[in-house]
């Protein structure tokens, strides 16, 4: 049976990393899509597990070599999904997780069907402006921007399959998880089972 391709946006803010990390742990079945960027490492970060850190060189070589399989600027940074891993990991049977954002996650929405798309809220937008405020490593500058991004973002959340509103982590664990089962049960994944054998 392939792979379920689940697509996860949300503002910055929204607590998408700490709701990832829970959905991991949770789904031993599910891989986290490695995507690549050019903006740079934050402390704590691992090149290769968090990201593939590269320089925009890098990034525009892997756009013109089709290497991606959807790629978008935000906050001045490329973010982009390197596709033969992700395709290879599907073939062999393996979900996989993608987090990331709007403008990419429209664009995988086009070229993938059966992808599933989440977009992630907060309790209030409110929330959102404490959350990057409360974060310590972004300057006030960066904060207004993404907080006028993360308007944009939500007019885009009727184009996703579902929404999960972050106001308490395990529960939105719960509906990411909830989510992932009920596609599994969907009938052109499990057509292989309707044998004529009766």
């Amino acid at each position: 049976m392939r792979g379920t391709l689940i697509v996860l946006s949300g503002p910055s803010g929204v607590g998408k990393s700490t709701v990832v990390k829970g959905v991991m742990a949770r789904c031993p079945n599910l891989q986290f899509s490695v995507s690549a960027t050019t903006r740079p490492m934050r402390p704590g970060e691992v090149d290769g597990k968090n990201y593939y850190f590269v320089s925009r060189e890098q990034f525009r070589a892997m756009i013109q070599e089709e290497k991606l399989l959807e790629y978008a600027e935000y906050v001045g940074n490329y973010y982009g999904t390197p596709e033969a891993p992700l395709d290879a990991a599907l073939e062999a049977g393996q979900d996989v997780l993608l987090d990331i954002e709007v403008q990419g996650a429209l664009r995988v929405k086009a070229r993938r069907s059966d992808a599933v798309l989440i977009f992630m809220l907060a309790p209030s937008f409110g929330d959102i402006e404490r959350r990057l405020q409360g974060r310590g490593d972004t300057a006030p500058e960066l904060i207004r921007e993404r907080l006028l991004r993360a308007q944009w973002e939500y007019t885009q959340a009727h184009q996703y399959d579902y929404l999960v509103i972050n106001d308490n982590v395990d529960k939105a664990v719960d509906e990411i998880a909830a989510i992932l089962k009920a596609e599994k049960c969907r009938t052109a994944q499990r057509l292989s089972y309707l044998k004529e054998d009766f």
